[in-house]
């Protein structure tokens, strides 16, 4: 960040689903009649132009009551639930209600204590976690400070090539310092390590089912957790099942069961909300947001996602090696008609690469200094049209990925097509199999030939560093080599320092450089998408479901 398109920095995800992409023809005559479907507003609050289109709600409303059972859809199988390469919404969907983090992330994005019943920071290179007492695994064993040791140091070990690896680059040492108390000690300040343990950076299973499940671990069996829900059977290829476990430690879940159904087809996903096989589902494909909000078998809400939408750069070496390339395409771009078609009014046009709310911990003059001063977001062909001839780019070929993975991606790749024939490009699709998607984000060579692709970015943490330290040279997602050395400076800078406001007002500074050096294109933010039918209520609907034990709340709505 990837259900629907590629997302995410370190465990960068792609959502399935979606329209076969259209020709360039065909994608322009949407976006032209897209004009006529009311304006989107998006986070946190909705804008100016666009009213009704859809406002952001920070939870559905508590369950009345139990219910033994219901039935989520989700847009792929995972391969694993072990919580070591849990990177993506399938994984982390279910997992987040099985396995739990030595601290949690709220549905209001905020983080509160978890297993750990205490966080603490006695120095800058120490962190100590005193644990809750008398938690049990789903295996009837207590939990203790050895189970957190050998489940952290798992993320480190490089045989299970952790997709978290990179969270633990400045720890130094795991240590147990008491029979409920575990010391992190870091080789250096690092500002962001103790956010991620509200993640599954922070997951604590038992180390004895761990290591009775060897390298089956994750695939079959039980996951040695402590969640409110315990692994269930799971039908390879069918569905998941979980069952509440009686001996949780904290609130008890308010339905017996949840059956995960694994639905790649989004018609076919959005039809069994619509006739009841599945009681509701989070990455609601963008093209049913109308059928679901107008169906009257329940309600589409919409919450903060943390995700902004975008345009990766891939290759710098041709003509986007010009920065004046890079800034006409983008002041070339419909962002208007894309959010109209593309994310079915649901967002916000921007050129920031971070959302808004990922400055919560900033102080209004940081975040006025964050957010003013960047480009408009309104096409300016013409001047477009100037940086292509000054740069010497006219009739320049670039390539862009696209796939029927969901309208967004094929949209949004032939909105950048459009953009950049009005302005003297040429601009080649180079279509790519939803399933093949991923590979963008794994393999160097899935991404030869390619000079760009759309991908939507979703934080983790509430912070915007967790996006913007992407563009440090050598970073997972810096797949153009973007090197600023100044900007590296930058963040390790903020990473050191712990106070919200000083650090964000240092990525304010690194803000602005990605707004002037375009390693991305920034085009919208992206609110997350929930549907419930009329029998269930509960679930937040914010993005926090990928790491909070959502399911637990889901109950009875009458």
């Amino acid at each position: 960040m990837i259900t629907p398109v590629p997302r995410r920095g370190r465990r960068a995800s792609v959502r399935r689903g979606g329209r076969a992409t259209r020709r360039l023809a065909a994608a322009a005559s949407l976006l032209t009649a897209a004009a006529l479907v009311a304006a989107c507003s998006g986070p946190p609050r909705n804008g100016a132009g666009s009213p009704g289109a859809f406002a952001l709600s920070k939870g559905t409303p508590a369950a009345k009551g139990e219910i033994d059972s219901f039935t989520w859809a989700v847009y792929a199988e995972p391969p694993t639930l072990d919580y070591t390469v849990a990177f993506d919404y399938p994984q982390n969907t279910i997992l987040s209600n099985v396995c739990e983090s030595l601290m949690r992330w709220t549905p209001e994005l905020t983080t509160e204590p978890g297993l750990a019943r205490k966080a603490s920071n006695p120095d800058p290179l120490t962190w100590v976690y005193d644990l809750r007492a008398g938690v049990r695994f789903h295996d009837g064993k207590v939990m203790t400070a050895d189970d957190v040791v050998f489940s952290l140091s798992r993320q480190t070990d490089p045989d299970n090539a952790a997709a978290w690896a990179q969270i633990f680059q400045n720890v130094a040492s795991v240590k147990k310092t008491g029979p409920l108390q575990v010391t992190v000690k870091l080789k250096k300040p690092d500002s962001q390590f103790p956010q991620y343990m509200a993640t599954a950076a922070g997951v604590v299973a038992s180390k004895a089912g761990v290591e009775a499940a060897g390298k089956d671990y994750g695939t079959s069996g039980g996951l040695a957790c402590t969640g409110p829900f315990e692994l269930g059977t799971w039908n390879k290829g069918q569905s998941i099942e979980l069952d509440r476990f009686d001996g949780y430690w904290g609130k008890r879940a308010k339905s017996g069961k949840v059956l995960f159904r694994f639905m790649t087809d989004p018609s076919a996903r959005t039809n069994a909300m619509l006739s009841g096989d599945a009681d509701g589902g989070y990455l609601i494909p963008t093209e049913s947001y109308d059928r679901l909000r107008n169906s009257g078998v329940g309600k589409l809400w919409f919450g903060e996602g943390l995700s902004t939408v975008n345009v990766n750069i891939t290759n710098m070496h041709g003509a986007l090696g010009d920065l004046r390339v890079r800034k006409a395409l983008s002041l070339a771009l419909d962002r208007s008609g894309f959010v109209r078609a593309g994310l079915g009014g649901a967002g916000t046009v921007t050129t920031s690469l971070t959302t808004r709310a990922a400055w919560a911990g900033a102080s209004e003059q940081t975040r006025q200094a964050a957010f003013g001063g960047l480009p408009p977001a309104a096409q300016d062909i013409e001047k477009a049209k100037a940086l292509i001839k000054e740069a010497g780019a006219t009739g320049k070929t670039l390539t862009v990925a696209t796939s029927s993975i969901g309208q967004d991606v094929s949209l949004l790749a032939t909105a950048i097509q459009a953009a950049g024939t009005q302005i003297g490009l040429k601009i080649n699709l180079k279509t790519i199999a939803p399933n093949a998607f991923t590979a963008l984000f794994t393999d160097p060579k899935a991404r030869e030939g390619i000079d760009m692709f759309p991908l939507t970015y979703y934080d983790s943490i509430t912070d915007p560093l967790d996006l913007l330290t992407n563009f440090k040279t050598g970073a997972y997602m810096n797949f153009a080599d973007f090197s600023d050395k100044g900007y590296d400076a930058l963040v390790d800078q903020a990473a050191a320092v712990y106070e919200p406001d000083q650090r964000m007002k240092i990525e304010t500074e690194m803000q602005k450089r990605v707004a002037e050096q375009l390693p991305w294109i920034p085009v919208a933010e992206w609110p997350t998408a929930v549907f419930l039918n009329k029998r269930i209520t509960g679930a937040p609907t914010t993005i926090s479901y990928m790491y909070y034990p959502w399911a637990a709340d889901v109950g009875a709505a009458q």
